[in-house]
């Protein structure tokens, strides 16, 4: 089973990106989807929204996973990273992708086994549970964190979740 994580973020969404088999988890590939800060909100939102599109056509996923949002002092930041978001998650679900959703606590006490690890410790244990791979970055890390909390919770998700039938395509008509 391949699964992509996402740690959305408006200037750098990290992705990382594992095959898992039973226990055995391997690592795919990683980096970094970012955003012109210099540019026009909504074209940094479809940049990021690109960039994710093209790392799941290149990795071909079968489930993803995405870091939750934490809420931010700063209420105008908050919303647009909500909307940064709204287009991470879009992207996999277009492709018809299942999509889970993970609180940053859980992720960390799933791979550091501390609810409240510093980012180092989870880049450390990232690479160590991925045998000693390069990680681009902390971004890139947290999202294979994200990737393989995902794979630790997946089939006590599939075993709650009720049962559900495959969305039809939206086509072009009804997008308009």
């Amino acid at each position: 089973m391949r699964i992509i994580g996402i740690d959305p973020g408006l200037r750098r969404s990290g992705w990382g990106v594992i095959d898992v088999s039973g226990n055995r988890l391997r690592h795919v590939g990683n980096g970094v989807v970012t955003s012109r800060q210099d540019a026009e909100f909504p074209q940094r939102l479809r940049q990021l929204f690109e960039g994710i599109v093209a790392v799941l056509a290149e990795f071909e996923p079968r489930e993803a996973a995405v870091e939750e949002t934490f809420v931010n002092r700063n209420p105008v930041s908050t919303l647009k990273l909500g909307q940064a978001r709204g287009v991470i998650l879009l992207a996999p679900a277009i492709g018809g992708l299942p999509v889970a959703e993970y609180p940053a606590n859980l992720v960390k006490k799933s791979v550091v086994g501390v609810g409240h690890a510093a980012k180092q410790q989870m880049h450390m244990m990232a690479r160590s549970l991925l045998g000693g791979v390069a990680v681009e970055s902390s971004d890139a890390a947290d999202a294979l964190a994200v990737a393989i909390c995902h794979a630790h919770h997946r089939s006590t998700r599939q075993r709650w979740a009720p049962e559900r039938r495959a969305p039809a395509a939206p086509t072009v008509e009804g997008a308009l």
